[in-house]
Formats: structure tokens, C-alpha cells, sequence
């Protein structure tokens, strides 16, 4: 998205009124290719880009998934030292890039939250339990999961088990702590065709009845009155203080803001 929305910019061709994405507005910032500008809104200062480039609208919370007929509830992984268990050796599946930075994030993760010396440490131990990675999407790995491929994923969509349990997949999710949230941000380009109309739908996106939208759709909406379809999806404390939150949402704005 981000090569194509900066080829069509340099051609002079731009198409897009509004890019949407977790990194895409990041990129764009950088290149100078957004308008700084970001609708009314009701969000928590977390949601919103300081120099207004972009603004949420719905959160993504990557936690460990798994197939609940390979593995029965109860017995799931809870804590990332049970992950280290040699029952899980050769069982574990994460996606890698190119296809997506899940993996590189749960590395950054588990050395934001444990410290560089004894992340590393925990880095290596998990390195032996033989997690085999496949360039998907977070979404196909869960599918993966799903087909019997493998009894367990790091780093999928929590709210994605539950979408598919509902359709009667064998899915399910860990709460596992400390957990990474992302933000899907949406931005309106420097160039867009229909700048007005862009920033209409902007605002939409972030309304209450468009966030009531997002979490009939099964999303985690960002909105502050606006509860998921399952309360236990979004991480706890609406002021985004608990140590899930503050430390899931500082890797998020870092990689967001990243140089």
C-alpha cells in the first residue's frame, strides 16, 4: 500500500482520498504524503497522532490462539514461561515476514517487557522449543490453527478465535500478559481527489454510530462508549493505565512514530 500510494504520488497520479492501515500512515507520514488533519472526536489522546496525521479507528490485540480440539480449555499456555514447556516443542506457529512484522514484534515485546538481558534470555529458551514460522497473515495463521496444521499461534487476532468460534471454528484465545495492541489508523493523503468527502468519512469512522459499526463487524473499536461484542477482547482500565495497557500501547505508538 504504501509503495503504491508513493508511486502514484511521485507519478503525479494520486487516487486515494484515505489510506488506512497499522504502519501504512506511519510511512506516509514520513514521506510527506498525508494531510495533517483529523476529525472532531471523543478518543483518548493514545488514538490520536500529536501532529494530527492520522487517527484510529479500531485496535488489533495480538495474543497467543488455539485449536480448543487439539488443545482442550484449561490446558492452553497462560503466561509466556509456560509457553517454554516441552509439551509445546514443534507445536507453536508464528507468521514472519516478508508477509507481516509479527513475529519481530513479539521479540520487541518480550524485550520492552522482561529487559534486554533477561529477554534475550527468554528469547533463546523459546527459540529451542522449534517454532516454525510461515510467511501469512495473522489471519491465515489462525486458520492454520483452525485446520489442525498446528495446536497454537503466537501473535494472532484475539478477536479473530472469536469471530470463527461463533461460526463454529475450534477457536480460542489466551489473555496472556503482557500483550501487544495495535492501532489501525486512518489518514486522508495530501492528494486526495476528494478531499471533503474524505474528511467526512474520517469523521464517520471515528463517530459513535460509525465505532458501533466496527464492533457489529466483530473489530475492537477505540471510542470510549463503544464496548466490543465481547468485553474481554479490549485490554482493561479505559484510561489505558494497567501495565497491559501502558506497555501494549508504548510499543505501538514507537512503532507508529518509528524514524
Amino acid at each position: 500500500m504504501v509503495l503504491r500510494v508513493t508511486n502514484e504520488a511521485k507519478a503525479g497520479a494520486g487516487r486515494g482520498d484515505i489510506v488506512d492501515g497499522t504502519s501504512t500512515s506511519a510511512a506516509l507520514k514520513r514521506e510527506g504524503l498525508l494531510m495533517q488533519f483529523t476529525p472532531p472526536h471523543d478518543l483518548q489522546p493514545a488514538f490520536v497522532d500529536k501532529d494530527r496525521f492520522w487517527i484510529a479507528n479500531n485496535l488489533y490485540v495480538m495474543t497467543p490462539g488455539f485449536n480448543t480440539s487439539l488443545v482442550p480449555k484449561g490446558t492452553e499456555p497462560k503466561t509466556y514461561e509456560d509457553l517454554l514447556d516441552p509439551r509445546w516443542k514443534g507445536k507453536i506457529a508464528w507468521t514472519v515476514p516478508p508477509a507481516n512484522m509479527l513475529a519481530p514484534q513479539f521479540v520487541g515485546l518480550v524485550i520492552a517487557a522482561m529487559g534486554e538481558e533477561k529477554g534475550k534470555d527468554y528469547l533463546r529458551k523459546l527459540a529451542a522449543q522449534g517454532i516454525v514460522g510461515h510467511s501469512v497473515s495473522g489471519r491465515q495463521m489462525l486458520d492454520l490453527v483452525i485446520a489442525g496444521e498446528f495446536p497454537l499461534a503466537l501473535q494472532i487476532f484475539n478477536n479473530h478465535t472469536v469471530i470463527s468460534a461463533a461460526r463454529g471454528a475450534p477457536s480460542d484465545w489466551v489473555p496472556m500478559e503482557p500483550a501487544l495492541g495495535l492501532l489501525s489508523v486512518a489518514s486522508v493523503t495530501k492528494f486526495a481527489p476528494h478531499p471533503n468527502a474524505a474528511k467526512l468519512l474520517m469523521e464517520f469512522l471515528v463517530s459513535e454510530e460509525g465505532q458501533r459499526l466496527m464492533a457489529a463487524s466483530g473489530e475492537l473499536p477505540v471510542h470510549p462508549r463503544v464496548p466490543p461484542n465481547d468485553p474481554r477482547l479490549r485490554p482493561r482500565s479505559e484510561e489505558h493505565t494497567s501495565e497491559l495497557q501502558s506497555l501494549a500501547y508504548l510499543v505501538c505508538r514507537l512503532l507508529l512514530e518509528k524514524k
